[in-house]
């Protein structure tokens, strides 16, 4: 690959579930489904991730638990584990940092590198991106697929079409080659939603909209429509940004059919709230900012915000922030495509900076490390806080973000 900039698209291949295969060996060629119990088909989570095997069921991240029981009732369900995945992400984003300085984490379990400046040392981008597959394998057991290209936009897509274990390169010269005949739904940010306004005007392929004139597709869609139609082309200008010190933690589900059911969501906001509290408690960092992140039917983006004066990590007062702030927000019936949760604003000195509170936030500090412990070892719903049980009913109707 000639062009000065190469980017290499690294996504492990059903991250959660191959995990679980890994730590379980007696889960191969089964059906493995990571996310809330199904209840019999009762339940009310949803699936975090599965594997390839529970994949031809038609069962999928974001899908209601319920539904994926139904479709599949003899599949191997489990719990979440998420200091067990945090601790195999961190493993192999080393494995990154052992080929580039350029790594852009952008999940736990994918990351953006920059190996321009790499190649003279390590050799052909091909060879370093088999090179990282190798390292991950050999120091994991797990799989990852890649995608090579001159740009991120193009780099995530080609790391999608040849898993699992995949490694697809596209070369400067084959850009539009290569995006032209693909799906519109391939396209980064386009969903059923969009793919259906899109097919409904003619453009069922990437290679469509890109020879329509930009300024017609500006017009029929705004803003997003230039950003599709450049993206259609070939155009992605971002470069790989180092996260030198970390931010927010955060986590977000992207639901695969928009969803209006409260129960659901109210469902979804708790995981996620609660597995962004366990990867804090995880790495030891506390936030004063909890951030929740609602994507609407027609993609309109909201955050809400409660900050505090003390520092938190605790998983009842992440989650009640998370619902009250959900409670509040006006979504006139329309429904939801993503929801997100994030802390942020840390602290940046060593040990716990005290409040108001501290007498029950310690009390707090030890149930969550005792739950931590139970669930990593027995499954997320297998000991919760009756205090977050019981406001799930409750606290959720004052309408106040809890202090």
């Amino acid at each position: 690959m000639k062009n000065k900039q190469v980017i290499l698209h690294i996504d492990m291949d059903a991250f959660f579930a191959a995990i679980e295969e890994l730590d379980h060996p007696e889960y191969c060629g089964k059906p493995v489904v990571v996310g809330a119990d199904p209840k019999d088909g009762k339940g009310r989570g949803v699936v975090s991730t599965c594997n390839y095997e529970a994949r031809k069921y038609g069962i999928h991240s974001g899908m209601p638990i319920s539904r994926a029981y139904k479709r599949c009732p003899q599949a191997v369900y489990v719990f979440p584990r998420m200091r067990r995945y945090v601790e195999m992400s961190r493993r192999i984003h080393a494995i990154f940092n052992d080929f580039s300085p350029m790594v852009e984490p952008i999940s736990i379990d994918e990351a953006f590198l920059d190996v321009s400046g790499c190649i003279r040392l390590f050799g052909e981008p091909i060879k370093i991106a088999r090179e990282i597959k190798k390292k991950i394998l050999e120091k994991t057991g797990l799989t990852a697929s890649v995608g090579v290209a001159p740009n991120k936009f193009i780099a995530k897509i080609a790391s999608d079409l040849d898993k699992p274990d995949g490694l697809v390169v596209v070369e400067p010269e084959e850009v539009l080659d290569f995006l032209f005949p693909l799906p519109i739904s391939k396209m980064w940010g386009v969903g059923v939603k969009t793919e259906k306004k899109l097919k409904s005007i003619g453009i069922d392929t990437i290679g469509k909209l890109a020879k329509l004139p930009r300024n017609q597709v500006v017009k029929k869609m705004g803003n997003v429509g230039l950003h599709f139609w450049n993206l259609a082309n070939g155009i992605d200008d971002r470069d790989v940004e180092i996260s030198r010190k970390v931010k927010s933690v955060s986590l977000e589900n992207t639901f695969m059919d928009d969803v209006g059911d409260d129960s659901i969501l109210i469902e979804t906001i708790t995981g996620l709230a609660d597995n962004v509290s366990r990867i804090l408690r995880n790495k030891t960092y506390k936030g004063k900012t909890v951030t929740l992140k609602i994507r609407l039917q027609d993609f309109s983006t909201f955050t809400r915000s409660h900050s505090y004066n003390s520092f938190i990590d605790s998983s009842e007062i992440i989650t009640q922030t998370c619902l009250s702030l959900y409670k509040q927000f006006e979504r006139n019936e329309k429904k939801i495509r993503l929801l997100g949760v994030a802390v942020s604003n840390f602290n940046t000195e060593c040990g716990d900076q005290l409040g108001l509170f501290d007498v029950n936030n310690r009390d707090d500090q030890k149930i969550d490390q005792l739950i931590d412990k139970v669930q990593d070892k027995f499954g997320a719903d297998s000991i919760k806080k009756a205090s977050i049980m019981d406001k799930h009913s409750r606290r959720i109707d004052d309408g106040d973000v809890p202090a």
